[in-house]
């Protein structure tokens, strides 16, 4: 049975997974790369910002898992551009000719567009759909491999609340930012659904894995 995951979610400690102030050079709103700092300075994370090398410990360990047997990718709107990409016909999100997905991409929008076939196996979808109907259409596209949630908080929490994720990684970042786009709103009691296990790293975050209880 094809899976539903997430990894290398980075929220802040007041639960923040991106920042206020979107913009065509602010991707991360105010948070800047501060939540993603952890993985860029992994061997997995260092080639996003064109760098080789990288830490290979308890982080590296982590991150490396986002990508093994994953068949297809679900994201908002908000991951693939900023606030009214939808009015630039020539937006293809913000990653170049080749992004880093190398497979089937669902891009969930109010104003679905043709698909956009990239460099590197990646695809993208657009679709107006609720949860269910959007993971019905990934699972299509993923081959019998699992399906990612690549974000941004909103779609996390929308899939989180419909009961679809099966598995998910979290990661707390010692940071405070006060404002932006909270993931944990209107999901009390989720950990009563899943197993968790909590993992302190050296570089100072904390991973937590969240897995479906099958009883």
């Amino acid at each position: 049975m094809t899976r539903t995951r997430i990894h290398n979610l980075s929220i802040s400690l007041d639960g923040f997974a991106t920042g206020e102030g979107q913009a065509s050079d602010a991707p991360m709103g105010h948070a800047g790369q501060r939540l993603h700092e952890w993985m860029i300075a992994t061997r997995f994370g260092a080639p996003i910002v064109g760098r080789t090398g990288g830490t290979v410990g308890v982080d590296d360990a982590f991150a490396q898992q986002h990508e093994p047997g994953i068949g297809a990718e679900i994201m908002g709107a908000g991951k693939f551009g900023p606030p009214s990409w939808q009015d630039d016909a020539d937006w293809t999100g913000w990653w170049g000719p080749n992004p880093p997905f190398h497979t089937p991409t669902v891009v969930l929008t109010h104003r679905p567009r043709p698909s956009i076939e990239m460099e590197g196996g990646t695809t993208f979808h657009f679709l107006d759909a609720a949860p269910a109907e959007a993971l019905d259409a990934a699972r299509g596209l993923a081959d019998g491999r699992d399906v990612r949630i690549g974000g941004g908080p909103t779609v996390v929490r929308d899939f989180l609340a419909a009961g679809l994720v099966d598995h998910m990684h979290v990661v707390q970042v010692p940071i405070v930012l006060g404002r932006g786009v909270r993931v944990w709103d209107g999901l009390e009691a989720l950990e009563e659904d899943y197993e968790i296990e909590v993992v302190s790293a050296p570089s100072g975050v904390t991973h937590l894995t969240f897995d479906r209880k099958t009883s």
